[in-house]
């Protein structure tokens, strides 16, 4: 039985390989998905995802909805001593998990990124918390290089707020 499932995991590694060549061949292909490989960290697989599913920004009438779909802003809920925040139902959960993946991978590819990552677990947010608000700003800096149609530049003088 041991054999079979070695067998099988090899079956599986095989296919995985194919699909991610067949994806990085798709991903070429676009415009959004060229520009969103110049972000350091965000790997190939999460970058398909992303061009796959945002599709085109004109669905988006603003960087705060492309930041909803994506996951990177949940609602609150305040009212008095309450607070409570809540996911919202227009978020692509796909869209969320490789958007929280590649800003996890980027944080250790920009000192910036991880400087802002440390001051937001040092204000007592949680690790999903701060990789979201990270994402957040994330998603300010996607939509400004797709609306300019220009590439991710890192600036050494410039440390994220």
């Amino acid at each position: 039985m041991i054999i079979q499932d070695a067998k099988r995991i090899l079956e599986l590694l095989k296919q995985i390989r194919v699909l991610d060549e067949a994806m990085a061949e798709l991903a070429e292909q676009s415009e959004m998905a060229r520009r969103l490989s110049t972000i350091p960290g965000f790997g190939k697989t999460s970058i398909a995802e992303l061009a796959g599913e945002i599709g085109t920004l004109n669905r988006f009438a603003c960087e705060a909805s492309l930041a909803l779909y994506l996951g990177m802003s949940p609602l609150t809920h305040q009212s008095g001593q309450m607070s409570r925040a809540r996911v919202p139902r227009q978020v692509n959960r796909r869209c969320k998990a490789a958007m929280m993946t590649a800003v996890a991978r980027h944080i250790g590819c920009v000192p910036q990124s991880r400087m802002y990552y440390d001051r937001k677990r040092g204000q007592g947010k949680m690790h999903n918390q701060a990789i979201r608000a990270l994402g957040r700003h994330m998603v300010r800096v996607i939509w400004s290089m797709l609306k300019n149609e220009r590439d991710y530049e890192l600036r050494g003088d410039c440390p994220v707020t």
